[in-house]
């Protein structure tokens, strides 16, 4: 981008602009990529054919493309290349382009065999997508962390694309994500579901996963024969309970906390040796149902993600103005609009001099913002640290792609912390709002990746 050359590379593949070479000796070296250099290999034969380099000259050209971030020595061979190119009759203005897009390699430039290379990972990536895409969910959720995108986005994208994806169980989860059959949309998971495995739940160590599966047989009928069988302490039951991995057992959330903290950090001798038929029943405690903001903050302290409603969804009624993001593509091109969502991840790249790219996230999908550095001096603090931003400007597209270009940004963090404290989404209108913990803070629940 820096060099001009990805934009002029697309128009004229899009039949947007005339492909023209100025010689053809230039022809047989940019010919592949439509007249525009885009590979080391090209800028090197450019200064050969067309500025009279040498081989070894040509070489050295190379190797002070590959470290100009650092010495700053590219600078020394813009004469010969301009007047070399002018002497063999090309235009000098297109010489000083050329030497441009050259001096943009300095930043971001690689060989031809680079990008075939990270084409092939791309293509074989996006064909498991597109034919197997519950397997490739499940496995992405199994190698993090990695990668740009949390399981939280991993997650909702395969759910967008048909595939149903079940929640953490203490009896029908491993340790890693995996596929059981069924759960078929249109064709879209090949016949499986995507089971999350108990990697996913917070401070569960792969050790105490591990006994619980090897002890688990033909499954648990409470916590207490966790307890029992598989010598996890109540903290880690605790954490089972909070991620909602009874509902097997018929506990939920609340149920299997109240039937935990009945238990002790360790079983007795004599407990750890009876079955589990002759330990006696405990009484029966009708525990009030959790509202669905409530269940939906645990879920996230638990899990970082949620298979129940999006927290934007919760909190709509006090968006009023918005534009979902999946209205994006139908709204028109210049439009001044406001987006609100999730900060999900955002990018300051060394090269994009001072632009910051945000992703935002809505019950609907995901928005791009950017944040121009007049923009960002004004509303520094918001961009760098709300957890749900409002972000208001103009609407810019180009095909498909469409971005909102930012002059306006709100920070709104404070009504995730909302999410469990008033009963508006509760079953019961009798049900009262539980106390907010600490633990339940934006910045704690609902962390971005950013990337500087």
């Amino acid at each position: 981008i820096q060099g001009d050359m990805v934009h002029p590379y697309l128009r004229r593949r899009n039949g947007e602009e005339k492909v023209e070479y100025p010689s053809d000796e230039l022809r047989r070296v940019l010919e592949k990529t439509l007249g525009v250099p885009l590979f080391q290999e090209q800028a090197m034969k450019i200064a050969i054919v067309g500025a009279g380099f040498t081989p070894a000259e040509a070489d050295s050209l190379r190797r002070a493309m590959a470290i100009f971030r650092r010495t700053g020595t590219i600078h020394t061979f813009r004469e010969k290349f301009i007047e070399g190119m002018a002497a063999r009759g090309y235009d000098r203005s297109f010489a000083e382009r050329c030497f441009r897009q050259i001096e943009g390699f300095g930043e971001y430039g690689f060989p031809e065999s680079h990008a075939a290379s990270f084409a092939l990972l791309v293509y074989v990536s996006a064909w498991m997508k597109c034919r197997y895409p519950a397997a490739f969910a499940c496995a992405l959720l199994n190698s993090q962390p990695m990668g740009f995108y949390a399981p939280a986005q991993i997650v909702r994208d395969a759910r967008e694309h048909g595939i149903e994806v079940r929640p953490v169980d203490a009896n029908l989860s491993d340790w890693d994500c995996t596929l059981e059959p069924g759960g078929e949309v249109a064709g879209a998971g090949q016949g499986f579901a995507l089971r999350l495995g108990l990697r996913q739940i917070k401070g569960v160590s792969p050790g105490d996963g591990a006994r619980l599966v090897a002890e688990r047989g033909n499954g648990y009928r409470d916590p207490a024969a966790l307890w029992r069988r598989a010598g996890l302490g109540v903290p880690v039951l605790e954490k089972l309970a909070r991620a909602d991995a009874f509902r097997s057992m018929g506990l939920a959330r609340r149920e299997a906390l109240w039937a935990i903290r009945a238990l002790g950090d360790k079983p007795l001798p004599l407990f750890e040796a009876a079955g589990e038929a002759e330990q006696g029943e405990e009484p029966e405690v009708t525990l009030p149902e959790m509202a669905i903001g409530e269940e939906v903050v645990e879920d996230y302290s638990s899990l970082r993600l949620t298979l129940r409603r999006h927290p934007l969804d919760l909190l709509r009624p006090e968006l009023p103005n918005t534009v979902q993001a999946a209205s994006l593509l139908e709204t028109a091109n210049g439009a001044r609009i406001s987006v609100a969502g999730l900060v999900l991840a955002r990018q300051r790249p060394g090269t994009a001099k001072g632009v910051i790219f945000a992703t935002l996230e809505d019950e609907t999908g995901t928005a791009n913002i950017i944040v121009w550095p007049k923009t960002f001096e004004r509303f520094r603090r918001i961009v760098l640290s709300a957890r749900l931003m409002r972000v208001t400007g103009k609407l810019q597209r180009e095909g498909i792609v469409t971005h909102l270009i930012a002059d306006r940004l709100e920070d709104l963090s404070h009504l995730l912390d909302t999410l469990s404290e008033a009963p508006r989404h509760s079953v019961s209108a009798s049900n009262p709002p539980a106390p907010r913990h600490p633990r339940d803070q934006a910045k704690v629940l609902f962390p971005s990746r950013d990337f500087h």
